[in-house]
């Protein structure tokens, strides 16, 4: 009969972060990656003889992923307007703990490339390049060949490097764009708001069906300062306060009126030209509960 190896207390604990970080890169959502990596500590406790605590946690967690994207896609054709994944406040609770290039980068730029890509090529993607795992072992997670998940992950790098804004701006760069967007979007500065625009900007709004939102992206800088101008216009007469906050590990906003939480805001900077290159706004009150309430 055999017996198997004792235990941490928290046998989570080592792992907690990249866990999260894997399941929510997988899935965009916070709430989700807290669900799965539950799901995996209730089946690695009630497991026998796990030699390696890590690789088993990481297999299961990228399986329940799996599992979970295959509804979400489902759910996703019948979601009102743009989808945009969760905004996260404290994305050093889900770093991938690797020196890989990407090991750091929650924008939401990065996340809307992998949900562009199919489940298996993101899985491939996330396990090897960005949390730094030999392909043998992608392999035995997603069941396919090593041949296969190199394939997987030469796709989905090279869909990822097509769909983010190159190169990104300064931490110091991209706080001072996100400001000054900011102060004018609140005067009415229409001058200000073109010039710190991209030409083929585009804007991603998503209410999901609980807030007022664009039902479509929003493309080009003329239409997207007349958007800016005219939510300006409807908020006249609100008590409106504009949050500075890490979001997804980079400069954003929470604008709150009359006290209550209205949008989460961040932005992409193309580096190369200084100027916004996208504007996300997450008003989806389903995936604003984590937001700090207003002081």
């Amino acid at each position: 009969m055999s017996s198997s190896k004792p235990r941490e207390a928290d046998p989570l604990a080592p792992h907690r972060r990249r866990l999260l970080g894997l399941a929510y890169r997988m899935t965009g959502s916070r709430s989700d990656a807290e669900d799965v990596v539950q799901d995996a500590y209730l089946r690695f406790a009630g497991a026998q003889d796990v030699r390696n605590a890590e690789a088993f946690l990481v297999t299961t967690v990228t399986r329940l992923c799996l599992d979970r994207l295959k509804s979400a896609r489902a759910q996703r054709e019948v979601y009102v307007g743009p989808w945009l994944p969760e905004p996260v406040f404290d994305a050093e609770g889900l770093s991938a703990d690797a020196a890989t290039e990407l090991a750091d980068d929650l924008s939401f730029a990065l996340m809307l490339a992998l949900d562009r890509l199919s489940p298996l090529e993101r899985a491939a993607f996330l396990l090897h390049d960005v949390f730094d795992r030999p392909f043998a072992e992608v392999a035995s997670t997603l069941g396919r060949s090593e041949a296969a998940c190199r394939q997987l992950a030469a796709r989905a790098r090279q869909a990822v490097r097509e769909g983010r804004p190159a190169p990104a701006a300064t931490p110091e760069n991209h706080a001072r764009l996100l400001r000054a967007f900011c102060e004018a979007a609140t005067s009415g500065d229409i001058s200000t708001l073109a010039g710190l625009l991209r030409d083929d900007a585009i804007a991603i709004t998503d209410g999901g069906g609980r807030k007022t939102a664009a039902l479509n992206r929003i493309s080009g800088a003329d239409k997207i300062v007349r958007f800016v101008i005219g939510i300006a216009g409807k908020n006249a007469g609100h008590e409106i306060e504009v949050v500075p906050m890490i979001i997804n590990g980079s400069a954003g906003a929470l604008l709150y009126m009359d006290g209550e939480i209205d949008h989460a805001l961040s932005v992409a900077i193309d580096g190369a030209q200084q100027k916004i290159a996208a504007i996300y706004v997450v008003r989806n009150p389903d995936k604003l509960r984590r937001a700090p309430l207003a002081t």
